[in-house]
């Protein structure tokens, strides 16, 4: 899988895409070790561990993050978005700087982690599971409403949460934040048929304001372990990405997914992006107050 970083020099690198079941903890309920996140959303993740009790994000995988296998990134509030959790780490001021958003709902979790850009490159992953129960709701056709963070491959400006570099440090080595999107996701699942299918709209920059083009999640098909996937498309024919994610709780309460998207976004070059969802059904007690 190649990556490029906006704003730096055109430069490309090949990341460690091999697959896998990168699955989340809960915080002692343990969660579900057989979900298969798709390779092209688990990017350069292996793993990770979340303990919403000890506000600890625990991330394996992600190059450059530090010089032992696993990384324990610190809970940063002033980053949040939207309803998610932002966890960071940055090893030294001219070591990479990495943003991580969690969120779970009824057992139903999501994460996403991106590296900032440094020697004109960055790396990104997500992943999703669920712990606890799961069935389908008895309704047939249900829909979930809620917000959506992401993460792309452009530079925060300004960038809040940097430790600041030696003076006379060549640009090139310094390293930057990633800069973060807001949304608003709506999905329709039905159940008897077996299809999902949705929308990315309210899409805006957070750091300039500036609002971006909205995504389609096409209709895609739900398995009997209540996973799903399908493609992220703008307009009919224009496939710009994937998503995929998994249904939790007692009636499908709960939907936490992740996406991966690249060319997406009008006047950009080589635009990339991370995002993540974790949703209530409507009529539900967490429905959000959109909902019909």
């Amino acid at each position: 899988m190649r990556r490029f970083w906006l704003g730096v020099a055109a430069a490309t690198v090949v990341s460690a895409c091999s697959g896998g079941n990168p699955w989340v903890d809960d915080g002692g309920s343990g969660s579900d070790p057989d979900t298969t996140v798709p390779e092209v959303l688990q990017g350069d993740l292996d793993s990770v561990t979340y303990d919403s009790t000890a506000q600890t994000l625990t991330v394996k995988g992600m190059t450059f993050d530090g010089g032992p296998e696993t990384t324990v990134y610190t809970r940063n509030a002033a980053l949040d978005r939207v309803g998610y959790e932002a966890y960071t780490s940055q090893n030294s001021s001219l070591d990479r700087h990495y943003t991580a958003y969690v969120k779970q709902m009824d057992g139903a979790t999501a994460s996403i982690v991106v590296a900032g850009g440094q020697f004109g490159y960055y790396f990104g992953g997500s992943t999703y599971s669920r712990s606890g129960t799961y069935s389908a709701p008895a309704s047939g056709q249900v829909t979930y409403i809620g917000n959506y963070v992401g993460l792309t491959n452009s530079a925060r400006t300004p960038s809040t949460d940097l430790l600041v570099p030696p003076a006379g440090t060549d640009p090139l080595n310094i390293p930057h934040q990633s800069g973060e999107v807001t949304g608003r996701v709506t999905i329709t699942a039905n159940f008897t048929s077996t299809s999902i299918e949705g929308s990315v709209t309210d899409r805006v920059l957070v750091d300039s304001g500036t609002p971006i083009d909205n995504l389609e999640l096409q209709n895609g098909e739900i398995a009997a372990d209540g996973t799903f996937s399908g493609s992220v498309t703008q307009g009919v024919t224009d496939t710009v990405g994937d998503y995929g994610g998994i249904f939790g709780g007692s009636g499908a309460t709960t939907v936490a997914g992740t996406l991966y998207v690249q060319d997406h976004v009008t006047g950009a070059t080589d635009p990339e992006e991370y995002g993540l969802f974790v949703l209530a059904q409507c009529g539900t007690a967490n429905a959000d107050p959109s909902c019909p």
